[in-house]
């Protein structure tokens, strides 16, 4: 092994080992090189004559790039073309973290690593998969889950999903989740996504900490625990009583042997999902050293994201951190808040009212999101999409048994035909 891997786990051995009992194999030995190009570029930082970085300058010292690229951005030069640090544009990382602390009331008090910059949630998955997943380890998870978990776990680390139930009736199924979880011990990984994907629920603040207190009591048994919290659509709750914060706030430092990777990110919390910014962070309890211990994760990380992708966008960063420090921030994100709310509650409205499409499809609990799904009666959902498709010109998902709807994508005075076009193929397929 690397000396430098064995310097950072020995960091970690010395304040937390129950740690490198959930880090993988690659993640014992990742790291980020001190030495080498890199160090060297950074010592020269600053000369009057700097021969190092492999980036190319105009002869005024400013970054060369093309005239038909730049006069399309108005970011100063230095702020979009060259390379970003792996660990993420520092000013972002501290502006993320200050920003969590005020999106998540139940952190006051509590200190978690600076978050590392990912090329959005799906890169963000893959570094926590390189950091924490051996082959053949079991993810439990609930059986409403995102595809693409299967192609960032499955397929490169060779992981096993072990699924429960999503819902028992209406709520959170927290009985098949502690089952489940107790039948798998020793190392035990935990994906929870919410509000979720595909069905738009969020657990309401009774159950969140119910998880929290299953999580606690297998940790307090012996088991090394690391929960993996997507928190992509962070944000968009609709309902009153529905956990508003992370789950990450109340996991980040409950117990030595819990450790939560929070994955989050401008993607759609700032709706610029081409901009591939995301964050990865890490809450653990120590009995000393916690900020080594958050140093040495947050280089590991920084060195499985330098094997990969080398960094992220750095013009992405720059243009969400402006966005961040700009006055009508807040007010820009309330707008676009309502307008996903109003079509929440337009759909909750028409379900309300149309009765009838209870013959056809029951669905799913949604409270949140971007998504609801339902699920069809003695209907091939493949089959009435298809039909959707052809026929009604509706373009909708279809999962198993059930369709998913993106209200996020569908204009609020369309809401009531896609809905009419789903009940009206239906019945035409009786």
């Amino acid at each position: 092994m690397n000396p430098q891997a064995e310097e950072l786990n020995k960091l970690i051995i010395k304040a937390n080992p129950a740690i490198m009992g959930v880090l993988s194999e690659k993640g014992k030995a990742i790291f980020f090189p001190k030495k080498g190009i890199l160090a060297q570029t950074a010592e020269a930082k600053g000369k009057k004559i700097n021969a190092t970085i492999g980036i190319a300058l105009e002869e005024d010292g400013s970054p060369m790039r093309l005239k038909s690229i730049a006069c399309n951005i108005g970011l100063d030069p230095k702020d979009v073309f060259p390379y970003a640090p792996s660990f993420g544009k520092p000013e972002l990382r501290e502006k993320w973290k200050e920003m969590m602390y005020e999106k998540n009331p139940s952190l006051q008090g509590k200190e978690i690593s600076l978050p590392v910059v990912t090329n959005a949630l799906t890169h963000g998955l893959s570094m926590a998969g390189y950091l924490f997943v051996n082959p053949g380890d079991k993810i439990i998870i609930p059986d409403f889950l995102w595809g693409n978990y299967r192609l960032v776990f499955e397929n490169p680390f060779n992981a096993e999903f072990v699924t429960f139930p999503t819902f028992e009736g209406n709520n959170f199924n927290i009985k098949g989740f502690e089952e489940t979880l107790s039948k798998n011990q020793g190392k035990q990984i935990i994906l929870l996504n919410f509000p979720n994907n595909p069905t738009g629920y969020t657990i309401t603040e009774e159950e969140a900490k119910k998880i929290v207190d299953i999580i606690k009591k297998s940790a307090e048994s012996g088991n090394k625990v690391v929960v993996i919290i997507d928190d992509a659509y962070f944000g968009l709750v609709y309902e009153e009583g529905i956990l508003k914060e992370s789950i990450f706030s109340y996991l980040a430092d409950i117990h030595e042997n819990i450790l939560s990777v929070k994955l989050d990110g401008a993607t759609k919390e700032d709706y610029v999902w081409g901009f591939r910014t995301g964050f990865i962070t890490y809450g653990v309890k120590c009995s000393e050293n916690q900020k080594a211990v958050y140093s040495a994760l947050e280089t590991k990380t920084a060195g499985a994201i330098r094997g990969s992708i080398s960094n992220a966008p750095h013009i992405s960063q720059s243009l969400v951190l402006n966005a961040f420090t700009s006055p009508s921030y807040k007010e820009e994100k309330k707008e676009k808040f309502m307008i996903l709310k109003k079509r929440y509650e337009t759909v909750k409205k028409i379900l309300e009212e149309h009765k009838e499409y209870g013959h056809v499809f029951e669905t799913l609990p949604f409270n949140s999101g971007y998504f609801m799904c339902m699920r069809l009666k003695d209907k091939d959902a493949e089959e009435i999409r298809q039909k959707l498709l052809e026929k009604y010109g509706t373009g909708v998902i279809s999962i198993g048994d059930m369709l998913r709807i993106a209200f996020s994508a569908t204009p609020t005075e369309q809401i009531p035909k896609l809905f009419e076009n789903i009940y009206d193929a239906c019945k035409e397929s009786m």
